[in-house]
């Protein structure tokens, strides 16, 4: 194999590790929700006393009940690193969650 062919590799491989930690720095600095996000606005729910139930958040959101489950787990769990708690309240409201801290 020629000089030439095995430093062209290389360079390439150079290209791909830097183009993979643009990436990474951009995920970054996006884990912050705008204000007026449906994001902002979950997180604004579930930091009140009472927290909120699925079936509030579906309503206020627009959202299906799995998209307000995945948020609350990937979203605000594991990217945002919110501590976030559920409780069984009153039969007639249900489950409700909220931030703690």
């Amino acid at each position: 194999m020629s000089k030439a062919s095995t430093t062209a590799r290389t360079s390439k491989k150079t290209a791909r590790t830097k183009r993979a930690t643009k990436t990474k720095a951009a995920a970054t600095k996006a884990s912050t929700p705008r204000a007026e996000s449906k994001q902002a606005q979950l997180i604004a729910m579930l930091k009140r006393p009472n927290g909120a139930t699925i079936a509030e958040v579906v309503e206020a959101l627009t959202w299906q009940s799995h998209t307000v489950r995945g948020v609350i787990a990937g979203a605000l769990k594991k990217k945002l690193g919110l501590k976030v708690e559920s409780e069984k309240v009153d039969p007639d409201r249900g489950r409700a969650y909220h931030i703690v801290g």
